[in-house]
């Protein structure tokens, strides 16, 4: 049993949540992301044929992934729509995922939700909480597909439309499964217009960076204490040389 102390700004995921059980991310909890650039969206549109066929599948599972920065900049609004569905093996959960499909269509190469404060998957998160669930899993935090045609639209505060971010959306894919996490079928995002490039770290801070690559290391909030700022360094030397000085 472990608790988390509450912030008033837990409505924007800027706190740990205070509830017994409650697993957070080695990073803390996601953060509301409050810098999207107005007007950027993007579109993931499934392929003809399905990475993973079984049962009554019939072709591929028909579907698209909608996302565009909300009003204010706040997060994102997803838009998704599924049909032709297996009859079998639901309801089927769809992830972002933290890379791009590769040429070759391997839905298995997208490696795994995107997760910038290192979550994990288990246990499953409570969407009551969304702060606590990792950013790229939306069918915890909104639902699964369970019905065919299936349409929802929602608002996340943790997606970015900041390329390079560690929350960046257009980055990555997304991926439909089968309720026993097998991977139906997945796709990239086309984005509507240049994002501009930035890191937004889990305390919600921007730098700007180039496009991250899958090794790329997690920026933290801490890493900023450690870096600190170029007119706050030579004052911090000069009273560290003065320390060892006395």
């Amino acid at each position: 049993m472990y608790s988390f102390g509450v912030l008033s700004t837990m409505a924007l995921g800027l706190a740990l949540v205070n509830a017994d059980g409650i697993k957070t991310g080695d990073l803390g909890n996601a953060t509301a992301v409050t810098n999207n650039p107005v007007g950027v969206s993007a579109l993931g549109t499934l392929p003809d044929k399905a990475f993973f066929t079984a049962g009554s599948l019939s072709g591929n599972v028909k579907g698209s992934v909608s996302v565009k920065s909300a009003p204010g900049g706040i997060g994102v609004v997803y838009t998704v729509k599924f049909s032709n569905l297996p009859k079998e093996g639901g309801p089927f959960p769809y992830h972002i995922h933290e890379k791009k499909v590769p040429d070759d269509g391997n839905c298995t190469s997208t490696g795994a939700h995107l997760d910038p404060t290192i979550r994990g998957e288990t246990p499953s998160c409570d969407k009551t909480y969304p702060q606590t669930c990792q950013v790229g899993d939306l069918s915890s935090k909104y639902g699964t597909i369970d019905s065919d045609p299936f349409e929802a639209t929602y608002t996340d505060l943790f997606g970015s439309m900041n390329s390079g971010s560690n929350a960046s959306v257009p980055d990555r894919s997304f991926v439909v499964h089968f309720s026993n996490k097998t991977r139906i079928s997945c796709a990239n995002f086309d984005v509507s217009s240049p994002a501009p490039s930035s890191t937004t770290t889990p305390g919600g801070n921007t730098t700007p960076t180039a496009p991250i690559s899958s090794s790329s290391p997690v920026v933290t909030a801490g890493a900023n204490i450690l870096r600190g700022t170029a007119s706050a360094q030579p004052a911090f030397l000069a009273l560290f040389g003065l320390f060892f000085a006395l």
